[in-house]
Parts: C-alpha cells; structure tokens; sequence
C-alpha cells in the first residue's frame, strides 16, 4: 500500500502537489470557519479545492485526518508569526504564556474552525497518528521557542513543554465545550507556564503544596 501524501514515510511532494494540498488545507479551513465540523464534508472540499474525490482521499484518507492537518497548517503560519514578533518578555514563563494566548486569541476569531479541528484532534484515532503527533511535536517547538532554549533542549525542558502542550489542548477543548471561561483559560495557561522557571534555571520540578492531593 502507497503512503499517503500526509505520512512521514511519503516521498517529498512536487511543486504542483504541494499546490494541490495547498488549496485542499484552504478549502478545509474555509468551510470550518463557515460552519464547523459537520460542515467540513470530503466531496465539498473536493470540489472547492478543484481536485478529484479519489485524489483528495490519497492526500488524507478521512475528515478527521484533514481536520487534523489542517490544525497543523494553522499552527504553522502561528509559528512562522511568533518568528517575524516574538514575545518581548524578559521571564521565559512569560514568553511560553504570551505565546499559547496570542494562539488562543487566534482560534478565538475562528470558533467554528477552532472547533472542527480541536475536535478532529480529540477523536481522532490510531490511524491519524502520524497527523497527531505531528500537532503535538510542532506545539511543543512552538512553546521551546518561546522558552528561548539555546541548543538541543534538556530532556526536562522537553518534558515541561510536554505538559504545558497538553494543559494547552485541554484549555481549548474546555473553552470549546462552555466548560471553562477565557480567564480560567489564561489562569491555567499561566500555572502551566511557571514550570518553565524551574526548567530553565534548573531547579528540578516545583515545590508541593503543603496538604496538596500529594504531598507526603
């Protein structure tokens, strides 16, 4: 069975393919941003893009895998942004939390693309994970930017940008779902971010709280 386009075992992709996936993404992120997930449908953005159904299915296999790449596109023009006016904050916990906000004040303008893709994400399964983890690693570069980190990153360094991806993605599934407001969005955030502090300077994981859920 061939690779599809999308997979990291695809071969490099011609300048004419790579037009081709360029329209299929912006066809993908327009009907979104009109009408969210369910309005994301294959043979609609098939004929948007100006491609053939059974093209746009070698290119990305189902909506979810669309939806998932279309969030790292998304993500991509963030970064390309954040390298033209990055944060101006002296503390690197500063920067990784002016970072993700400015993310979130982004999908903030877009809700119902907000919504299809962070749902795509959410379920999607085993066989969009190359598209997954590819979210995943690209957020994470995004807040190791942010830290300002010089060099390969420390393996901690990686770890607590790990953790502050996914409190990231929980925050917009919970703002999607009405289940958090935009201030528990940013409050979350910024806790995430403070362990960056100790990441940086190297003071190994934040202090307990007395009387914590884990404190001995």
């Amino acid at each position: 069975m061939t690779a599809h386009p999308s997979s990291p075992s695809a071969p490099p992709l011609t300048e004419r393919q790579e037009a081709r996936r360029r329209r299929i993404l912006d066809a993908s992120a327009e009907l979104a941003r009109r009408g969210g997930f369910g309005a994301v449908q294959m043979r609609e953005v098939a004929e948007s893009s100006n491609v053939a159904l059974g093209t746009l299915y070698r290119y990305f296999p189902s909506k979810v895998h669309l939806l998932v790449a279309t969030m790292h596109d998304q993500l991509e023009r963030l970064h390309e942004t954040l390298h033209r006016r990055p944060p101006e904050e002296p503390e690197p916990a500063a920067r990784v939390a002016v970072t993700l906000m400015r993310a979130f004040r982004a999908l903030q303008r877009d809700p119902n693309l907000a919504e299809a893709m962070v749902r795509a994400f959410t379920f999607a399964d085993r066989s969009a994970g190359a598209e997954v983890d590819a979210v995943s690693r690209l957020t994470t570069a995004i807040i190791l930017d942010a830290m300002g980190t010089e060099g390969a990153p420390t393996p901690e360094r990686l770890s607590v940008a790990r953790v502050i991806a996914h409190t990231w993605h929980s925050t917009l599934i919970g703002w999607l779902s009405g289940r958090a407001s935009i201030e528990q969005v940013r409050e979350d955030i910024e806790t995430a971010c403070g362990l960056v502090t100790s990441a940086v300077t190297g003071g190994g994981a934040p202090a307990l709280r007395p009387g914590g859920p884990h404190a001995p």
